[in-house]
Parts: C-alpha cells; structure tokens; sequence
C-alpha cells in the first residue's frame, strides 16, 4: 500500500476536459488558424429561421459544410439564395460547440462572380475617369423644345413600354424613333454601341434615350462595356441613360449626358410635357396682349396730350385774361389775408384770456370755507389726542408699583440690589431690605421656609 504522496509525478494523470471545454478550445483553435476567408460553392438546404437568420449547406462536387448567417449580416446581403444558386461567402472557420459540429459564420455573401465582375466596372470606371470622358465640362444640355426622340433598346423590353406611354402621356407631339437592339446576352454591347452610332449618323432626333429595366449586375453587363460608353461619349445630340432601377449604376449612366432613376423618368426629363408648354404659351399670349393694350393706351394718352396743347389764338388770349385776373384776385388776397389772420388771432387772444382770467370772489369764498373746515378738523384732532391720553394716563395709574405697595406688598432685594423672587434665592442670617409704601427696613433672616 502506498499513497498518493508518494506517486512519481510523471506518471500523474492528465486533467480531465469536459465536452463544453473541449468544443471551446476547438473552436478557438479553428478561428485563429482560419481567417475570414472567402469560399464559393453552391446553396443547398436553405432556410431562413422566424429569427432572421440564415441557414443552408454550402458544397462544390466533392465536399460539403454547414453554413449560418445571422439576421445582422444577413438583411445586408441584397438578395436571399436560392436552392442551386452558385455564391461566394466571406466567412469564419469555427465549431458549433451544442453539437460539436464543424461549421462556417458568414459574414457576406455575394453571386458567384460579381467579385471579378465588379472589379472590372472599378477598372474600366477609372481608366474612362482619367480620360475625361465622365467630365461634367462635356455633358450636354438638353434642349428647351424637344421635336424628336431616339430609343435605343429591345423591342421585347418592358422599358420600351414604360418610355413609350409616358411620352404618350406626357408629349404626345413629340415623334418617336426606335433604333432596336438587346440590352441582354452574347454580343448585347456590341449591338447597342451600333444602334446608337446609328442614330448618331441619322441626326434625326433632338435626345436619345439608352433605357433597360433592372436586373442584376450580369444582367446589365451590356451597358457597363467600354464600347458603349465611347458611342454615348461620340453621340452629337445629347444622350439620357435610363437603365435599371434607382440603386443601379453602369458606366452608361457616367456617360451619358443625363442618368434616370428608371427609363419611365429618363422620358420625362427627355421632353417637356405637352400642358406645361400650353401653359407657357397662355401665359406668353396673356403677356405679350397686355403689353400691346398697354403700349396703345400710352399711344392714346400721348395723342390726346398733344391735342389739348394744339390752342387757338382767342383761347389763348381768353386764357390769358383769366390768369390776369387770377393774379389780381391772388394779389388783393395777399394783401387782405395777413390782416385778417391777424384780427382773427386777437380775437382768438382776446377769449383765451377772458377763459383764464382768475375769479377772485369765488377764490374767497373757498378759501373761508377752507379756513372753517381746517379750524373743526383741528380741534376734533385735539379731542381726540386729549381722550386718548387720558386713557393712557389712567392705564399707567393702574401699573403703577406704588398702588401695589399701598395695598400692603413689599418689594424684597439683598445687599446687592437684586430683587428676590423665591426662598431659593435667601440664607439664613441675610441682612435683606424691604421696600414698603412708605419707607423702607433691613431685616436679618431668621430661618427660611421653601413652602407656607
């Protein structure tokens, strides 16, 4: 028998792990040996919890492993996977540790091939950036009165729907031309770039509208081509992009003169509606009549100035004799209307003064009503004063400490002057004094009783 003491510690037994432990140490093994890497693959058993998280397989031909990303990463990713969609994930190598099964966290997802598609755009955005071609020195106004609009899309797009009945709505004077071509698939560009050189060599329309509905990034590839932003940039009219939807943007819409939120907008901003030039032209017709009634009333005015100057000679004359006597009539009046004003103005004195002269026997009479009420108000001042100090005096009688002598009380003070209010406050043989009503004694304090 031997204890535990005395074991070699080399052959000690190694510390027990829980599962919970293990799987931890597992996972962080795994999330310091893989970075956030991206992995592509195809979606398999996707599901999307009442949580908001995401849950699916990500496999290629060979392999597969689970996959979840959480409703904060997941409502960023733009669009939901679907079974057989080939994606690439930006994810974290980890251990799911309930289960203790090999896992990936994705923290983004995109197609398969927007990366390189992207990258792509970036390049060819650059490249034209640093050639000018994006400069808004180039861009080109659209004219005030549009007669003509060129289309360049399929003849199968809904776009060209959405162009056509907003121009309906909107101008219906204004001709249409369609210059067809695909906005999808093999060789689109190429088309589209011919199609808009072609109604740049016709210079048969005032704008050209470049229009496609929306659709992923692979779907309007086309309009991101450098062919087709060069025939834009080369087109002699100017030249509105209408692709996609407000979120998309393509290097058509850094090239053309104009972009539209949706090819329905780019045919509102291509012509100005039909109301609104009628409107214009009313309010033009109203402006330009009143300025030709105003311009004949001023005519008129002026007409009949120069009529009333045209006088004759007796008018003249007659006109003459009337200011004579105007300036006699103005002289006399010169003359007399100072002395008027002034005999007016004494007069205006003269009642003035008899307003304010002083009336001396009503003055006496007030001032010896005065005299008598001042006289009655003081003497009932002094009989009043008189009471009341009477009653003040006969108030002061009844305090008076010499009536309380009289009445047989003494006031009882030590050596020291003090009056004494209780036995506490005397010791035998105490020579105390006692003032009484009339004269005063010192006695000496025999013994001294707290109580009677």
């Amino acid at each position: 028998m031997f204890s535990s003491d005395d074991a070699d510690p080399a052959y000690a037994s190694p510390p027990v792990l829980t599962v919970t432990s293990l799987n931890q140490q597992v996972a962080r093994l795994l999330e310091r040996s893989f970075p956030l890497v991206w992995i592509a693959g195809e979606v398999s058993n996707f599901t999307r919890a009442a949580s908001g998280h995401w849950y699916f397989t990500l496999k290629d031909d060979a392999a597969q492993v689970r996959a979840v990303m959480f409703r904060g990463r997941a409502q960023y990713a733009g669009f939901t996977p679907r079974e057989g969609d080939k994606v690439e994930v930006r994810a974290l190598v980890t251990l799911y540790g309930a289960r203790g099964d090999y896992q990936i966290n994705v923290e983004a997802i995109r197609r398969a091939g927007v990366g390189a598609l992207f990258e792509a755009f970036m390049r060819l955005k650059e490249k034209l950036t640093r050639e000018g071609l994006f400069d808004e020195e180039r861009k080109r106004p659209l004219p005030l009165f549009t007669r003509a609009i060129g289309i360049v899309t399929s003849l199968q797009a809904a776009a060209l729907r959405d162009v056509l009945t907003a121009l309906r709505r909107r101008a219906p004077h204004v001709r249409v031309v369609l210059y067809p071509a695909p906005v999808q698939g093999q060789g689109a560009a190429d088309k589209i770039a011919d199609a808009i050189r072609t109604a740049s060599a016709r210079a048969e329309v005032d704008v050209l509208i470049v229009a496609r509905g929306g659709g992923s990034i692979e779907d309007l590839w086309s309009f991101n081509e450098e062919v087709v932003a060069r025939a834009i940039a080369d087109a002699p009219m100017p030249v509105i992009s209408g692709v996609g939807h407000e979120t998309d943007f393509t290097i058509a819409d850094f090239a053309a003169d104009l972009r539209a939120a949706t090819p329905t907008a780019a045919a509102e901003l291509a012509a100005t509606a039909r109301t609104d030039w009628l409107s214009s032209l009313r309010a033009d017709a109203g402006d330009l009549q009143r300025a030709m009634e105003r311009i004949l009333g001023d005519a008129g005015q002026g007409l009949d100035n120069l009529g009333r100057r045209l006088v004759s000679p007796s008018s003249r004359i007659a006109n003459q004799r009337l200011s004579l006597l105007g300036m006699a009539s103005t002289l006399t009046h010169a003359v007399r209307g100072p002395l008027n004003r002034k005999g007016v103005l004494l007069a205006q004195l003269q009642q003035r003064w008899a307003r304010h002269r002083p009336d001396l026997r009503s003055i006496r009479t007030q001032l010896a009503s005065d005299q008598r009420h001042l006289a009655a108000s003081m003497a009932a001042i002094l009989r009043q004063r008189r009471e009341r100090l009477s009653a003040l005096a006969a108030q002061l009688e009844l305090l008076n400490p010499q009536r309380t002598l009289e009445r047989g009380y003494a006031i009882v003070s030590n050596a020291k002057g003090k009056v004494l209010t209780s036995p506490g406050q005397i010791k035998p043989r105490d020579v105390l004094l006692v003032r009484l009503a009339e004269g005063s004694a010192e006695v000496s304090v025999a013994g001294v009783q707290d109580r009677l």
